[in-house]
């Protein structure tokens, strides 16, 4: 039986599953309607990449160690794909979604597995 805490983090990672899948197939439909020439596209791919450096540099115990690489990396590799995506052509913006759905899920899949293993 999984623990209240460990109940909520299972929690937390099916959703992002979820959001990675709606962003996998917001790719694959090609239905993308975002400013990503804008002001705010460019401040949350740097703040991703912020966040996901911040999350390396906090101490954390033995165990929690393959969680916080898990984030840390994620977050990163989210931040520089939105970033990439500012710059490219439009033709290349859905197959970069597409790219960043597939690493929620990713994310959200090892995370779960992490969580199920260490109960």
């Amino acid at each position: 039986m999984l623990s209240p805490a460990r109940l909520t983090q299972l929690m937390m990672e099916s959703i992002f599953i979820l959001l990675g899948a709606l962003v996998l197939w917001l790719g694959v439909t090609g239905r993308v309607y975002l400013d990503r020439h804008g002001l705010p596209m460019l401040i949350l791919a740097i703040a991703l990449i912020v966040w996901g450096l911040v999350a390396f540099a906090k101490p954390v115990t033995r165990w929690a160690r393959w969680e916080k690489w898990n984030r840390g990396v994620s977050l990163v590799l989210l931040g520089l794909v939105l970033l990439v995506m500012t710059r490219v052509p439009f033709v290349w913006v859905p197959k970069l979604l597409m790219v960043v759905g597939f690493i929620l899920v990713t994310r959200g899949l090892f995370a779960s597995l992490m969580i199920f293993r260490q109960s």
